[in-house]
């Protein structure tokens, strides 16, 4: 029988995930909750860009949605720039009675050391209410922080050091409100966007390296952050809107997990909006964009991903694969036990049901 499943928000994550939702015959989708007024009232399958009519109209009331009683909802609201706001639509959606497969908050992939007492406490509070699980991830925090370096990790002898890498040019990215207010992109160079901020770097990725060293079995001593940007040289347009002459063009940061006085788990992202823009700096595999998993150890490897989709460009591709990764987790997080779940309680393949999905059409 089909879980049903209510889907929150049509972002560049939600969009790609609702699509996935209406396609899936492993889901019904059971409702569809907006926040722009504009989208109130038309079907679900025109705002997932697909050419069919599913006869649910979306609503901007999320405790109406909720009385229709999902199985699990799909939450891909902004979480950046509205942390209180979303920690609150996930409490009341989990008291509700519906499990959550998350994008957002990306403190919730990990919390613990990060998040005070009282912000957790009320998450988890919600889940005994409600009997429910909660799964947050994403691409990076997310499945190339965890999967990606857990599975090759397993084959090693011993394991030194690891480096997470995304490079990527974002010029193609439409999402104006976490490039230009969070990331700070086109700003003059003296104008530090909340990105920068200190402890913020160690905030956003910390969830991830705490979560890979919990997974190798110990705990790191400290999280170091440190990042460096290139202003442009003149002014040009990208999707998100305009970049000015001296405005951030590019930007590396790495964020590194120190155990015993090494760094030993790495999280380092370039990131451009013009490929000609810092050459010195990481390359990525593929025109565009790729992440890259480097293992010193015995044996070592640098593993380049290089995702690619039929519908888009390698940002679509990347932003398709966090979709996935949330969408594919439903089942077993209906199944698991209530509480805040991460992916060391969730079983390693989630894929189950994609190919049946494929050879079913």
């Amino acid at each position: 029988m089909a879980l049903r499943v209510l889907h929150v928000a049509t972002g560049n994550v939600g969009r790609i995930a609702l699509s996935q939702l209406i396609e899936d015959p492993r889901f019904e989708l059971a409702g569809l909750v907006v926040s722009n007024p504009k989208k109130i009232g038309r079907d679900a399958g025109e705002l997932a860009g697909l050419d069919v009519v599913t006869g649910v109209a979306a609503t901007g009331d999320l405790d109406a949605a909720l009385a229709a009683r999902p199985d699990c909802t799909v939450y891909c609201a902004l979480g950046e720039t509205r942390l209180f706001e979303a920690l609150a639509d996930v409490q009341k959606i989990l008291a509700s009675g519906s499990n959550v497969v998350a994008s957002s908050p990306v403190p919730l992939i990990y919390p613990w050391g990060l998040l005070p007492d009282r912000m957790i406490d009320p998450v988890e509070d919600a889940c005994r209410t409600g009997g429910t699980s909660l799964f947050t991830t994403g691409v990076d925090p997310g499945w190339v922080n965890d999967l990606l370096p857990f599975a090759i990790a397993s084959t090693c002898q011993r394991v030194e050091k690891v480096v997470c890498s995304e490079i990527a040019d974002y010029a193609t990215y439409d999402g104006g409100p976490v490039m230009f207010d969070f990331m700070g992109f086109g700003r003059p160079l003296d104008d530090l966007p909340r990105m920068f901020k200190p402890g913020i770097l160690a905030a956003s990725w910390g969830v991830s390296l705490r979560m890979m060293a919990r997974g190798f079995g110990f705990d790191l001593d400290d999280i170091t952050e440190w990042y460096e940007r290139e202003p442009a040289p003149e002014a040009f347009d990208v999707a998100a809107g305009h970049i000015p002459a001296g405005g951030v063009a590019a930007m590396r940061l790495k964020i590194c997990g120190v155990a015993g006085g090494r760094e030993v788990l790495v999280i380092d992202h370039t990131t451009r909006l013009r490929g000609d823009l810092r050459p010195d700096w990481p390359q990525p595999a593929q025109d565009g964009g790729s992440y890259r998993l480097e293992i010193t150890g015995e044996p070592s490897y640098r593993v380049d991903v290089c995702p690619t989709s039929a519908k888009g460009d390698h940002n679509y591709a990347a932003i398709a694969a966090g979709a996935g990764r949330i969408v594919n987790a439903i089942p077993d997080v209906v199944a698991a036990p209530p509480g805040l779940r991460t992916p060391l309680d969730l079983p390693f393949n989630t894929a189950r049901g994609v190919f049946a999905t494929a050879l079913t059409r």
